[in-house]
């Protein structure tokens, strides 16, 4: 089971953050020593989709905890396994953080904090109190929030951050169903199943090293992929309740 920790003098519960990593041998020392040295007070698991890299190596070399998958999984594969491991251990609160090193863990505590007045969800925001910059990445995420207040009569100002907490119930519908991307169209799912969304202000720094997935193509699909998603294909979808 996971550990218990003590605040003020009272019991909180305990979150685990779960940072899928393919290919991040140039971050992943940074990122993790940072939260070792810095925010010990939470748990980590690093989930290795099958790097072609020496990520593996370094996490063996360092003693850093993960999980180390033999084939590639892509990220919904490799947060999945993350979360069937905090289902598994018992972790009330799991958290989605980047291998990159572009997701900042001063912003962990506020989120915490957040989803503990009693969310389902709670999204690291770029844009609470602040506006989106004028780009195509950012005319895509406004589509999606518009088709996702359209679906679900909620509005959610980041539906692309990768920076997302989730509670115990919903880690056992990401650790039990299938099919549970940590997307966009996943988020609007569950919010038309019912599931309770805050957002959090958070700053998010630039990929220092490696090469992201998503080039100007890759990106433009994706945002089309998303917004057929969310507006027809999630009406189909089939669910298995996780009580």
């Amino acid at each position: 089971m996971a550990r218990r920790l003590e605040k003020h003098g009272e019991e909180f519960m305990k979150c685990l953050i779960i940072i899928p990593a393919f290919n991040e041998e140039a971050s992943i020392e940074r990122v993790i020593d940072n939260l070792r040295e810095h925010y010990p007070k939470y748990d980590y698991i690093i989930v290795n989709d099958g790097s072609s890299d020496n990520t593996a190596e370094i996490c063996r070399q360092r003693g850093y905890e993960f999980l180390d998958l033999p084939v590639n999984l892509g990220l919904a594969g490799a947060f999945q396994t993350g979360l069937k491991y905090a289902y598994r251990k018992g972790y009330d609160y799991a958290l989605q953080f980047d291998g990159d090193g572009q997701h900042r863990p001063e912003f962990i505590e506020a989120m915490v904090d957040k989803i503990q007045e009693g969310y389902d969800i709670v999204i690291g925001s770029r844009f609470v109190t602040k506006k989106k910059p004028k780009s195509l990445r950012m005319l895509g995420s406004n589509l999606i929030s518009v088709a996702t207040r359209m679906t679900t009569g909620k509005k959610v100002k980041d539906p692309t951050s990768g920076m997302r907490v989730f509670n115990r119930k919903m880690i056992g519908e990401f650790a039990l169903n299938m099919n549970y991307g940590p997307e966009p169209d996943t988020i609007s799912y569950l919010l038309k199943q019912g599931a309770t969304i805050a957002e959090v202000q958070v700053e998010m720094d630039e990929r220092q090293a490696g090469e992201s997935y998503l080039n100007l193509s890759r990106s433009m699909m994706y945002m089309m992929r998303m917004l057929l998603s969310i507006l027809f294909i999630q009406n189909f979808r089939k669910r298995r309740e996780v009580k």
